[in-house]
């Protein structure tokens, strides 16, 4: 594995935990997408560095302290540097890390493909504990007061202990549970692929109300201002009464929506399978703009000071204007960017299938490095050696 470092190959002591941080998927326990405390501007989409697991990395980093935690579908979960790349641990479990990790209190939760959900220290990687489930964990955990909230490919969403694993309680859907829970008020909310989103009492996991809609929910919904905004495989994404689950709009893509929506300043961000990331006003649904890009959108937008990063099959991460939608910038990588950008402290992490984690800056510099050769990222960087090697053959010839 590779890491080519901004400011060399040394540790950067932490920075204290900021309220800047990302400490779960999609920034908060109620899943918003809304970076906007983060420092930084759209910035020129400039590589400060990248890391190259084995595999497809589709997880979404946390970002605390200093340290990025990313999962891959090497089966690792990986903690970077999260100014220069440089790994300070890894912990290796039974099959892929698609699941997002949590970090709470010094420690990193984080599901994976062999059915457990982990607890690891955060500064050594060191597993605390482990709570086993009955098939895929690829749901993201949720933390809020001292519980840990996910979902399992067993049809269960569990509540479970932060700090011994035990199981608080269990709640049992009719299919298998992929999205990630939100927690807000008390209340979990999460889909399933029974074509349902449920609202769950935190506390005793006892129903409170569910909504069905026309196919699979593997969209993780998102909590603002009593509303709940998610995707389903039927088309559409959903705005909710968060407390009653009455339906207050919804607005119907040209194919399935798997992105989970971010939702800031009153409008909400979310891909579609049709290609497109549409910008919806958060209160009637009426469509504000689209943007369409090569591929389908499974990415789930990430928003910071104006700006939204999202990911798309063309490869590309793309970074729009959140009032119109033009495209500020956009950084090809190696294959589909399915996975969801995080923002931290002027940084946009996002991982590739192409194997690697990326880091870039959101403010303009003239100063870029990467994990490839010569500043050259990715499978780019095959081609690179090979043209080195090509010139050099090419000289030895000559000079016999």
């Amino acid at each position: 594995m590779l890491a080519t470092t901004l400011t060399g190959l040394f540790m950067v002591p932490a920075a204290a935990q900021s309220p800047a941080d990302t400490m779960q998927f999609h920034y908060d326990a109620a899943h918003s997408g809304n970076y906007s405390p983060v420092a930084g501007s759209a910035g020129n989409g400039q590589l400060l560095w990248s890391f190259t697991t084995a595999s497809s990395v589709w997880s979404s980093p946390a970002i605390v302290n200093g340290v990025v935690y990313i999962g891959s579908a090497d089966d690792n979960l990986y903690a970077l540097n999260a100014t220069t790349g440089v790994k300070l641990w890894n912990y290796t479990t039974g099959d892929l890390v698609d699941s997002s990790p949590a970090v709470a209190n010094g420690v990193v939760y984080v599901g994976s493909g062999d059915g457990n959900l982990y607890a690891l220290n955060a500064t050594t990687g060191a597993k605390l504990w482990n709570y086993k489930t009955g098939f895929y964990v690829l749901s993201s955990p949720a933390v809020s007061n001292g519980v840990v909230y996910v979902g399992s490919y067993d049809n269960n969403v569990y509540a479970v202990n932060a700090t011994t694993g035990s199981k608080v309680w269990n709640y049992t859907t009719g299919g298998a549970v992929e999205s990630s829970p939100a927690v807000a008020n008390g209340v979990v909310y999460v889909g399933s692929y029974d074509h349902n989103v449920y609202a769950l009492n935190a506390s005793t996991g006892a129903k409170l109300w569910n909504y069905t809609t026309g196919y699979l929910v593997r969209s993780s919904p998102a909590v603002v201002n009593g509303v709940v905004y998610v995707g389903s495989f039927d088309n559409n994404t959903y705005a909710l009464n968060a407390t009653t689950g009455a339906k207050v709009w919804n607005y119907t893509t040209g194919n399935w929506v798997y992105s989970s929506p971010a939702v800031v300043n009153g409008v909400v961000y979310v891909g579609s399978y049709d290609h497109n990331v549409y910008a919806l006003n958060a209160s009637t649904g009426a469509k504000v703009w689209n943007y369409t890009t090569g591929l389908m959108v499974l990415s789930s937008p990430a928003v910071a000071n104006g700006v939204v990063y999202v990911g798309s099959d063309d490869n590309n991460l793309y970074a729009l204007n959140a009032s119109t939608g033009a495209k500020l910038w956009s950084y090809r990588t190696g294959l589909w960017v399915e996975a969801n950008p995080a923002i931290t402290n002027g940084v946009v992490y996002v991982g590739s299938d192409d194997g690697n984690v990326y880091a870039f800056s959101t403010v303009s510099s003239t100063t870029t490095t990467s994990g490839g050769f010569l500043g050259i990222p990715g499978f780019e960087a095959v081609y690179a050696v090979a043209g080195v090697l090509a010139v050099a053959y090419v000289l030895m010839q000559r000079k016999r």
